[in-house]
C-alpha cells in the first residue's frame, strides 16, 4: 500500500505578518473602471496557505492579464494570523475587496455584504463543483460561496500491527472497531494504543460528528433544526463512553489533541485514530491506509470558500469580470495546478478525475515533489460522502462547545447520554 503521500508540505506552517500584494500594484480600492485606462480593476485577497501561496498567485495573475486584458488583478497574499483583522479593517472603512478567500461567510450575509454566487458562476462552473462541497455554502436557500478546496477525514489504519492482531482488514461497522480494538490490546498490552481519541476543547465537535453521523444521527435534522439528543446521537455518545471505559483508547482523550495522537500513529504505536487526510508524518515508516469511517461511511468535509463583495457601482463589467476570474481559477488544468501546490483536494469534479490519474504532471509548491495520483483517487472518492458542520446557523458555536461539554459529562460518568443530549437540545432550541 503506497502512502508516501504529499502531505511533507500539506498546510505548511502559516507565515505571522502580511505579505505583499502579487506584483506591488497600488490598489484601486474595488471593482470598476480603473482610472484612465478603462480596465475593470479587482482587488483580491487570498489567504495564504503555504510558504509558497504568493508565488503562485503571482503567475497565475500575469497569466489571467495576459489573457484578458481588460481586467486588472491586484491580488494581496494575507496570513491566516490576519487575515480576519485586515478584511474587518476594510469593510469598516468601505474598501472590502472584490473578491475574498477566507472561512466563513454567515456575517457578511447578515450584513448584506456579498453576491449570491448564482449572480458570477457560469453554469458550466457551477455544475462542475462537488455537489456536497457546492451545497457546503447555501444559506436560507441562496449559495453566497465557492469552495476554494477540500479536506475529509478518513479512518487511518496501521496495516501491520492490525494483521499481527490478526485483523485483515479495516473495520467497517463499529462493532468491528470494538473487535479490533480488543484484538489489539490482547496481542501488544501497553505497548499500542489500539484507538486514538480527541474529545478536548480543541476539536471535540469533530469527534461528534464522527460517531453522530456514521450512527445514523447528527447536529440536525432533515429539515436543518437540532435534533442535538436523537436516540442515533445517545448511541453515539454512550458508544464513545464505551470505548474509553475498555481501555482502547489514549489515556487523556479529554485533554490529547488530534496532534499528538498524529505523532503516535505516525511513530507507529497508535493503530487506528480518525483524522485529516496529510495527518501522517511525511518521513514516517509506518504502513498505513486511509479508509472510509465505520457505519454510515459519513466523512467530514472542510472547505475555506472565495466569495465576491457587493459593489453598487460595479455594474456588469464588474460581474463579468468577477466570473472570468473564477472561470480561469477553477479551468482543470489551473486548479488542479494550485491543488499539488498547497496540498489540498480539489472541490471540482474534473480536477478530481484529473488528479487520480495525473498528479504526478504538477509540482509541490517550493519543490521538485510532484503530486501522487494514488493519494488523490484515495481522498477525492471520500467527497461525494462528506458532511459539513451546521456553522450558518446562528446557534453553531453554543453548540460547538456544548457537544464538547455533552462528550466529557458524559465519559467521566457525571451524567447519562440522552440526559446530557437534552439539555444541551433544550438550550438551543429555545
Amino acid at each position: 500500500m503506497k502512502k508516501k503521500l504529499i502531505s511533507v508540505l500539506l498546510c505548511a506552517a502559516m507565515v505571522g505578518t502580511m505579505l505583499a500584494g502579487c506584483g506591488n500594484k497600488e490598489s484601486k480600492g474595488g471593482g470598476g473602471e480603473g482610472g484612465d485606462s478603462g480596465k475593470v480593476a479587482l482587488d483580491i485577497i487570498i489567504s495564504q496557505y503555504g510558504n509558497y501561496t504568493q508565488e503562485w498567485w503571482t503567475e497565475f495573475e500575469k497569466t489571467f492579464e495576459e489573457a484578458n486584458k481588460d481586467i486588472d488583478l491586484n491580488i494581496e497574499i494575507v496570513s491566516w494570523n490576519d487575515i480576519y483583522s485586515v478584511v474587518n479593517t476594510r469593510i469598516s472603512s468601505n474598501e472590502q475587496p472584490d473578491i475574498l478567500n477566507i472561512s466563513g461567510f454567515a456575517d457578511y450575509v447578515a450584513d448584506d455584504l456579498l453576491m449570491p454566487a448564482e449572480d458570477y458562476v457560469s453554469d458550466e462552473l457551477k455544475a462542475n463543483f462537488v455537489p456536497s462541497f457546492w451545497e457546503s455554502n447555501d444559506m436560507d436557500g441562496t449559495v453566497w460561496a465557492l469552495p476554494i478546496l477540500a479536506s475529509c477525514r478518513s479512518l487511518f489504519c496501521n496495516v501491520d500491527l492490525l494483521k499481527e492482531a490478526g485483523v485483515e482488514n479495516p473495520p467497517t461497522t463499529w462493532d468491528e472497531v470494538l473487535t479490533a480494538c480488543k484484538a489489539v490490546q490482547d496481542k501488544f498490552g501497553k505497548d499500542i494504543v489500539p484507538w486514538g481519541l480527541d474529545i478536548s476543547t480543541d476539536e471535540g465537535q469533530a469527534a461528534f460528528s464522527y460517531y453522530t453521523w456514521n450512527f445514523g444521527g447528527g447536529f440536525v435534522d432533515d429539515k436543518g433544526e437540532w435534533a442535538l439528543n436523537s436516540k442515533e446521537n445517545v448511541e453515539a455518545v454512550e458508544y464513545i463512553k464505551k470505548l474509553i471505559d475498555s481501555g482502547y483508547c489514549n489515556s487523556a482523550p479529554f485533554t490529547d489533541t488530534r496532534y499528538p495522537l498524529q505523532d503516535a500513529f505516525s511513530a507507529g504505536t497508535l493503530a487506528m485514530m480518525i483524522g485529516p487526510m496529510n495527518m501522517v508524518a511525511a518521513d514516517s515508516k509506518v504502513n498505513y491506509v486511509a479508509a472510509d469511517l465505520p457505519g454510515e461511511k459519513t466523512a467530514l468535509g472542510v472547505c475555506d470558500q472565495l466569495m465576491a463583495f457587493k459593489d453598487e457601482d460595479g455594474g456588469e463589467a464588474r460581474t463579468a469580470a468577477i466570473t472570468k476570474f473564477f472561470d480561469a481559477f477553477y479551468e482543470c488544468e489551473t486548479y488542479s495546478n494550485y491543488m499539488v501546490y498547497e496540498g489540498f483536494l480539489p472541490a471540482t469534479q474534473d480536477a478530481s478525475e484529473n488528479l487520480a490519474a495525473n498528479a504526478e504532471k504538477y509540482t509541490v509548491g517550493g519543490s521538485d515533489a510532484t503530486g501522487d495520483s494514488e493519494y488523490f483517487k484515495t481522498f477525492c472518492a471520500v467527497l461525494p460522502s462528506c458532511k459539513f458542520y451546521p456553522m450558518q446557523k446562528a446557534e453553531w458555536m453554543d453548540v460547538r462547545n456544548g457537544v464538547i461539554d455533552v462528550e466529557q459529562q458524559v465519559c467521566n460518568g457525571t451524567l447519562g447520554a440522552q440526559e446530557a443530549l437534552d439539555k444541551l437540545q433544550e438550550s438551543v432550541a429555545k
